[in-house]
């Protein structure tokens, strides 16, 4: 019986003339290879749904958006030769195509700019939109992101080809084992899976006094609830080293501690629409505004 093979989602980076853009790209490229997966890179060229004026400035447009397709392209395949890379250059706004790209994608990946080494990102207009209601898991890369960011410190003398040999940094996932959330605990799991490395699982049970009276009792009733949550994933995934921190205080800033020895925050983000719309989530919204490493938003019903 001929064996048959599972179809294997692209992953998705949306590019633009951006330094930030081409580190996302490279980014998805590195994680496509991790998946054994194609990489599709798509700009979207048409800024407006209005019609070009005169003088040909949508045939400009569209000719710029090639270029700086091509530039992405071609940088993503010398770095990645053996990776399969497909080129698209879609005629919708940036917010449109990158949401029609990520339902047929197993995640979307895109570039923020950074705010510097200790600061996290600044997130555009068109980030945000397509954060807050893609189908698809979306990461979230800073300018300058390397190969070398998602592994642990190389020692002196250790050459740029060697580097994919040194141990990751952990996998970090933000986790309320209140409501446990399969979309994000299972992309997490699967994350340190693929590179080898733990995942640190961050839990915070808000302002809770730990020497207070029943602050003890608190944290220690917490700690039964995340490894509860873990338990089928850790029989699931039994080759992935696991530790756990449960700690009072707020999420976000603890998150933010965690991922400063990371190579990957996960966090989650519901996909019912708020008073307002869709949005990102308070907890994203604040560790994308303070963390260095790739977030990946997974959105949970």
């Amino acid at each position: 019986m001929q064996e048959v093979r599972a179809m294997v989602r692209p992953l998705t980076a949306g590019v633009d003339a951006s330094g930030e853009s081409l580190a996302a790209a490279h980014w998805a490229a590195r994680e496509a290879l991790r998946r054994g997966a194609p990489l599709h890179v798509v700009h979207a060229w048409k800024r407006q749904p209005l019609p070009a004026p005169s003088g040909g400035c949508g045939d400009d447009r569209r000719e710029v958006g090639e270029q700086v397709l091509e530039r992405a392209v071609r940088s993503v395949r010398a770095a990645h030769p053996g990776l399969e890379v497909q080129a698209l250059l879609p005629a919708e706004s940036p917010v449109t195509a990158l949401l029609a790209a990520a339902e047929d994608s197993e995640m979307l990946v895109l570039g923020s700019r950074g705010l510097g080494r200790v600061a996290g990102f600044v997130v555009g207009w068109v980030s945000q939109r397509v954060v807050a209601r893609a189908a698809r898991p979306v990461v979230l890369v800073r300018a300058g992101e390397t190969s070398a960011d998602e592994h642990l410190p190389a020692l002196d003398g250790v050459s740029p080809e060697e580097i994919p040999e040194i141990p990751y940094r952990d996998v970090v996932l933000g986790l309320d084992p209140r409501h446990p959330l399969d979309e994000p605990i299972e992309f997490a799991f699967d994350s340190a899976r693929r590179r080898g490395t733990a995942l640190h699982v961050v839990h915070a049970v808000g302002d809770v006094h730990a020497h207070a009276a029943g602050g003890p009792a608190v944290l220690t009733e917490q700690e039964h609830l995340v490894n509860a949550a873990l338990r089928p994933w850790r029989e699931k995934y039994p080759g992935v080293p696991v530790t756990e921190t449960v700690s009072t205080g707020r999420p976000a800033p603890q998150l933010v501690r965690a991922s400063s020895r990371a190579c990957l925050l996960v966090v989650g983000r519901r996909t019912r629409d708020g008073l307002f719309g869709p949005h990102i989530g308070s907890v994203a919204h604040a560790v994308l505004h303070h963390v260095a490493c790739p977030v990946a938003v997974v959105p949970h019903a």
